[in-house]
C-alpha cells in the first residue's frame, strides 16, 4: 500500500474508520465500570461474576492480540480489521441480550476475540497508510479523539445506568461498528505485507495464545486467592514456560510470527519497556483514584467521570500538536518529560486526604489530574509513533500487536500485584486502629474480614450504631492511607518509564528501522 497524505481523501477515511473502531472498544471498556451496579442487580450477579464480566474480555484480548496484529500483516490489514469489528459487534449485541451473568461472561469472551483482531489493526492501518512525515500527527489525532470518547464513557455509562438502560452500553457498539465496516469496504484500500509467500506460524500462535492466557489468568486470580494458591502460581509458571518455548520456536522458525530481531532495536525495546511501566502505573492510579472518589470521598459515579474532563481537554488540545513536534524534532525529549510529568501528577494525587467531597475538588484532585493529563498528552502520540516507526511498514501490525499486548499485560499485572498490596496496606492500617478499640476478639475478626473489600468495606451488622460509625471512619482513613501508598508506587512506575526513554530512545528526528 502506498502511503498517502493525512489531508488527502484516502488519509481522512483511514483516520475516520480507525477512530470509529477504536472508539467502540474504548467506550465499552470505560462505561462498563460505571454500569456494574445496575448490571449486578438486574442479572443477580455475585461479586465473582462481576470480576469475570470485566476480565473475561481482557483474558481473550491479552491472549490473542499479538496473533491479531500478525494476521493483519500476513492476510491483509483491512480484511483482519473488518473481521475483528464484525466479531466485536456480534459479541456486543449478544452481551446486550444476555439473560444471565454466565451468558454475559461467555459473550464478553467473544468481544475479546474481536478486540484482539481489531485493536492492532487501527494503528497498523495508520502506520502503513499515512506518510512517515505525518505519522506522529496522525497518531496524535487518533489519540486525542479516542481519548475524548474514552473519557466520555463514564459519563454515558452513568446516564444510561441512572435511566435503567445499562444494556445500551453494548448495543451502542452495533451502529458504530456497522458504520466503520461500510466506510472501510468503500473508502479504504487493502494493505498487507509484500511477501505473501510466508506461511502462518501455527506452533508459535498456539504457544503465545496459551502462554499469555495462563499468565493473564494467574494474575487475574491473584487478588482473590493470593499468590500461594496452586491455580495462581501454577498458571503463572505454566504461562512463563510456554512463553519461553514460544521464544525458542520463534528463534528456529523460518516464518516467525514474532521476528525476534525487532528487539535488537533499542528504540523498539525501550519504547515497549516505557509502555509497560507507564501504563501499569497509569492503570492502577486511575483505578484507585476512582475508587477513592466514589467509595470514600463521596463522589457519585457521574461526578467521578466528570472530574477527568481536564485530562480529556488536555489530550484533545495537546496530543496532535505533540505528535507534530515529535515528527519534526524526534520523540526522545517528549518520552522523557511526559512520563515524568505523569508520575508527578500521580505523586500529587497521592497526598490527597479525606475531603468534603466534590466541593473540595479544585484544591485537592484537580492539580494532580491536570499534571497527569499534561504528561500523558505529551507522551501518547510520540510513544506510539516511536513503536510504529521503529519497524518497517510490513511489520506494522506485529509492532502494534506487541505494544497493545504489553499495555494490556501491564494493566493485568499491575492490578493484580497492586490490588494485593492495597489489601495488605489497608489491613495493616485497620489493625493498627483496632488495637485501641473496645471490641472483643470475634468483633475485631469481623471488622478485619472486610479488608478484602477495600474502600467498599462495610461495618459488621453485629455492632451497635455508634460502633459502626466509628469503624466506618477507620475504614475510610485506612483506605486513604493505602490509596496514598499505591499512588506513590504508581508514580514511581511513571518515573521509571521516563528513565527507559532516557536510556534507550535515540536522539534525532527519526528512529532506526528494525533489521
Amino acid at each position: 500500500m502506498t502511503t498517502v497524505s493525512l489531508r488527502s481523501s484516502e488519509g481522512k477515511w483511514i483516520m475516520v474508520t480507525t477512530i470509529l473502531a477504536s472508539a467502540m472498544a474504548f467506550i465499552d471498556a470505560t462505561a462498563l465500570n460505571v454500569v456494574l451496579p445496575s448490571l449486578q442487580r438486574n442479572l443477580k450477579a455475585s461479586g465473582a461474576d462481576l470480576f469475570w464480566v470485566l476480565n473475561a474480555y481482557l483474558l481473550m484480548l491479552a491472549s490473542l492480540i499479538l496473533i491479531g496484529g500478525t494476521l493483519g500483516d500476513r492476510l491483509g490489514r483491512k480484511k483482519v480489521f473488518m473481521t475483528g469489528i464484525f466479531i466485536f459487534i456480534l459479541g456486543s449485541a449478544t452481551c446486550g441480550l444476555a439473560g444471565s451473568a454466565a451468558m454475559l461472561i461467555i459473550f464478553r469472551m467473544i468481544q475479546g476475540v474481536g478486540g484482539a483482531l481489531m485493536i492492532p489493526g487501527s494503528l497498523s492501518l495508520i502506520s502503513s497508510g499515512i506518510h512517515e512525515k505525518e505519522r506522529g500527527k496522525a497518531i496524535g489525532t487518533w489519540s486525542a479523539v479516542t481519548t475524548l470518547v474514552t473519557m466520555g464513557g463514564p459519563v454515558l455509562g452513568g446516564a444510561l445506568a441512572d435511566a435503567g438502560l445499562w444494556r445500551y452500553i453494548f448495543f451502542i457498539n452495533v451502529p458504530i461498528g456497522l458504520l466503520a465496516l461500510l466506510f472501510l469496504a468503500w473508502k479504504v484500500p487493502e494493505s498487507k505485507e509484500a511477501d505473501t509467500q510466508k506461511g502462518l506460524d501455527f506452533p508459535g500462535a498456539i504457544l503465545i495464545a496459551f502462554g499469555l492466557a495462563l499468565l493473564t489468568f494467574g494474575f487475574l486470580r491473584m487478588p482473590a486467592v493470593g499468590l500461594g494458591d496452586v491455580k495462581v502460581y501454577g498458571s503463572i509458571i505454566a504461562g512463563i514456560v510456554l512463553l519461553i518455548a514460544f521464544v525458542v520456536v520463534e528463534h528456529k522458525s523460518s516464518d516467525p510470527m514474532l521476528p525476534l530481531p525487532l528487539f535488537r532495536n533499542l528504540t523498539f525495546s525501550g519504547a515497549n519497556l516505557l509502555t509497560f511501566f507507564l501504563y501499569a502505573g497509569l492503570g492502577v492510579g486511575m483505578l484507585f483514584l476512582s475508587l477513592n472518589m466514589v467509595q470514600v470521598q463521596g463522589y457519585s459515579q457521574l461526578e467521578s467521570g466528570l472530574t477527568f474532563l481536564p485530562f480529556t481537554v488536555l489530550m484533545i488540545s495537546i496530543a496532535r500538536f505533540a505528535g507534530s513536534l515529535a515528527d519534526k524534532h524526534g520523540p526522545r525529549l517528549f518520552l522523557i518529560i511526559g512520563p515524568c510529568l505523569a508520575g508527578t501528577g500521580l505523586l500529587l494525587l497521592s497526598f490527597v486526604q479525606q475531603t468534603n467531597g466534590p466541593a473540595d475538588y479544585w484544591t485537592t484532585f484537580f492539580p494532580g489530574i491536570v499534571i497527569l493529563g499534561l504528561g500523558m498528552s505529551f507522551t501518547v502520540a510520540p510513544l506510539t509513533a516511536s513503536v510504529m516507526g521503529a519497524v518497517s511498514n510490513h511489520l506494522s501490525g506485529t509492532a502494534s500487536g506487541i505494544n497493545n499486548a504489553i499495555t494490556r499485560i501491564a494493566g493485568v499485572f499491575a492490578n493484580a500485584v497492586f490490588g494485593s498490596l492495597a489489601v495488605l496496606f489497608f489491613s495493616t492500617a485497620i489493625q493498627k486502629d483496632m488495637n485501641s478499640f473496645p471490641l472483643d476478639q470475634q468483633q475485631k475478626e469481623l471488622v478485619m474480614a472486610q479488608a478484602v473489600n477495600l474502600g467498599n468495606a462495610q461495618p459488621p451488622t453485629q455492632l451497635d450504631a455508634a460502633q459502626q460509625a466509628t469503624v466506618l471512619k477507620v475504614y475510610h482513613a485506612g483506605f486513604v492511607e493505602a490509596y496514598g501508598k499505591i499512588m506513590r508506587l504508581s508514580a514511581a512506575l511513571g518515573f521509571l518509564g521516563g528513565l527507559m526513554a532516557l536510556l534507550f530512545i535515540k536522539s534525532g528526528k527519526g528512529v532506526v528501522p528494525a533489521s
